[in-house]
């Protein structure tokens, strides 16, 4: 069994209804611990060694956010520029998180077909991606496929609450390690592994 860190980034976490139906599921899970950076550091004084003891204590870290100006909110850049340190995170001696699994969960207001090329955002979802893959392999860890959200504005309530049941099970099959490396790393999105169309 793998444990689950789910690092959650989000300004305006009240106004959100698809970031608290997927936290909602993910509550319900043992072996999950959610760690609401806005909630937890309202000023923004992170504590690096509490951050430091639960990145050592769980297998599988996800960047939980919106996508905030093609990037995550301030705060999440904010604990990767403090925790994540040299000598520790990265660097010739840095290794503590070598061997963890790492991958984003994220919501957009664009469409899937505004995140492409020749859509609106003009390139492709992944492109935005590209910062957070780099930290993680810079840091010995492997890089998943992100969980994906999109056209957040446009959904009813019964799309959300599909889309957090995928999450859930995605969630426990993660923690259950039922997909080998290969089978994740050969999806482009991680909502592939655990198709809508079987939850309907």
């Amino acid at each position: 069994m793998s444990k689950v860190l789910i690092l959650f980034a989000h300004p305006l976490f009240e106004k959100s209804r698809v970031h608290n139906e997927l936290l909602l599921q993910a509550q319900s899970l043992s072996g999950v611990t959610i760690n609401d950076l806005y909630q937890n550091y309202p000023d923004f004084d992170i504590d690096v060694e509490r951050e430091k003891s639960l990145l050592l204590e769980n297998d599988i870290i996800i960047w939980q956010h919106p996508l905030y100006w093609y990037s995550a909110p301030a705060i999440l850049k904010q604990w990767q520029d403090l925790v994540l340190e040299h000598g520790w995170a990265y660097g010739k001696y840095g290794s503590a998180l070598s061997g963890k699994k790492i991958f984003n969960v994220i919501t957009s207001g664009g469409s899937e077909m505004a995140y492409q090329k020749g859509g609106h955002n003009k390139y492709p979802i992944y492109d935005f991606l590209i910062p957070f893959e780099r930290t993680a392999e810079l840091c010995k860890t492997t890089y998943w496929p992100p969980f994906w959200v999109p056209g957040v504005h446009r959904l009813e309530i019964d799309q959300i609450k599909i889309y957090a049941t995928q999450f859930k099970k995605l969630l426990t099959a993660l923690k259950e390690d039922i997909f080998s490396e290969e089978d994740i790393l050969n999806h482009k999105l991680l909502n592939h592994l655990v198709p809508i169309q079987s939850m309907q």
